[in-house]
């Protein structure tokens, strides 16, 4: 009689932040992301589907699908066959349905010379992701390009962590006090695009003339740039009139440098600049950069941080909730997410400079990121650098795009070179 051998499947943990994803997820909102790489040449899908299935096997976080638990959902080793690469032919940050993706929680689609991994939020972050597209890019160019052998085969770049440690349990102190945002924040409305349709737009800029701007304002890029966006969504909805909800951006923070940790997980927390339209008169740009400055600074803080994410840790550690079986854990946690998502306007997510190996830089043009939409935010924006060019990446589910066009002109007015590209949805419309 043959032996029969049975497979050692492994399993691992959702992070704390992962946990309401499986959740909320769904057609209309999505929690998928994507993070592109732009080449200087057409991509060959051959190879793009060789270098995928080198890559795969290589991150485990990456090489898993979703099971429902008792208690909890959780991730398990996906041993089914590699994800076909795809090229692109719909809107980006579609759900993704376990049954037409082999079980996998990503995928990667391209178009002409762009190569697109859009991930599942409960995988990772955005850090986690572009690690494993620099990585898959790398891998690319080595074959498309007849690297070494040695190359090819082996390559991970040293800097590459593979880390599966749940950042939050390992820097959770105990919670002192509840660390949300309270009430509702003002909301952009306006006609919404054909039931599918995604609008994009990315702005082109130069790294060294917007940090110049930013000396001369005493702010960091960052806040330079979250600044114009909020002063963008005051003076395009609120200009001269009162509003008694504030405008708040959601600004996502890397947790890893701040507490030490090279996890693949979801490692970060998410502060909101703040601006109440109380006065008639009102705000000139240099008035909302300030107010964006002050409000960032003060909650960008290792002490504020470490309690936002421990308060979110001390609600999973209590033991009676551990115990209450997965729907009714789903409902409780769909509760608490439709309290709490219209606690911002909008979000504003700053992914990096993204740096490749000297020996695959000529072959790259750029990196960008796109986030899908979410309860009550219908607009989003994304900063990306690579070397010298910075890429903000407005997306969007409405027809109007004076938000955008405000943002972009505010920073032209600053004497900074922009260059405006679309995926096609608002041709006519800007």
């Amino acid at each position: 009689m043959k032996k029969q051998f049975k497979r050692n499947i492994k399993w691992d943990r959702l992070d704390n932040t992962a946990l309401v994803f499986p959740v909320v997820a769904g057609e209309n909102l999505t929690n998928v992301y994507r993070v592109s790489a732009t080449l200087k040449e057409m991509v060959d899908k051959d190879v793009l589907q060789e270098a995928l299935e080198i890559v795969l096997p290589k991150f485990p976080m990456f090489n898993i699908r979703m099971r429902t638990g008792v208690f909890w959902y959780y991730f398990e080793e996906n041993g089914k066959p590699v994800p076909d690469v795809v090229e692109e032919d719909m809107f980006p940050c579609r759900y993704i349905h376990d049954s037409k993706n082999r079980s996998y929680l990503f995928r990667v689609t391209f178009f002409e010379k762009r190569i697109n991994l859009e991930v599942f939020h409960a995988v990772t972050d955005g850090m986690g992701a572009l690690t494993f597209l620099k990585e898959l890019v790398c891998q690319y160019i080595a074959i498309k390009h007849h690297f070494t052998i040695e190359d090819k085969d082996g390559y991970l770049s040293k800097e590459v962590s593979l880390s599966k440690e749940d950042g939050f349990l390992k820097n959770y102190r105990e919670a002192r006090k509840k660390s949300y945002k309270k009430g509702r924040a003002f909301g952009i409305r306006g006609e919404r695009l054909q039931p599918g349709e995604f609008g994009v737009i990315h702005g082109h800029m130069n790294v060294p003339q917007l940090k110049a701007v930013a000396e001369k304002y005493g702010v960091t890029l960052n806040e330079l740039l979250v600044a114009t966006y909020m002063y963008a969504i005051y003076h395009e909805k609120l200009n001269g009139k009162i509003e008694k909800r504030p405008i708040r951006v959601a600004v996502p923070v890397n947790l890893r440098s701040m507490f030490s940790s090279n996890t693949m997980k979801n490692f970060f927390a998410v502060v909101s600049a703040e601006l109440y339209a109380d006065t008639r008169d009102g705000y000139t740009f240099l008035q909302v950069l300030e107010a964006t400055k002050n409000s960032l600074r003060e909650q960008i803080t290792k002490e504020n941080l470490e309690a936002i994410f421990s308060y979110n840790v001390s609600n999973e550690k209590v033991w009676i909730a551990r115990a209450v079986p997965l729907p009714l854990k789903n409902f409780c946690i769909k509760l608490v997410y439709n309290n709490t998502a219209l606690a911002n306007t909008t979000t504003m997510t700053n992914i990096g400079n993204q740096k490749l190996p000297e020996e695959y830089r000529e072959y790259v043009d750029y990196f960008y990121g796109l986030l899908a939409m979410s309860k009550g935010q219908f607009l989003k924006g994304t900063i990306c650098s690579t070397g010298d060019d910075m890429v903000v990446s407005f997306t969007s589910m409405l027809t109007d795009t004076g938000i955008q066009r405000c943002f972009f002109a505010t920073l032209a007015e600053e004497e900074i070179d922009i260059q405006i590209e679309t995926n096609g949805v608002y041709n006519g419309l800007l």
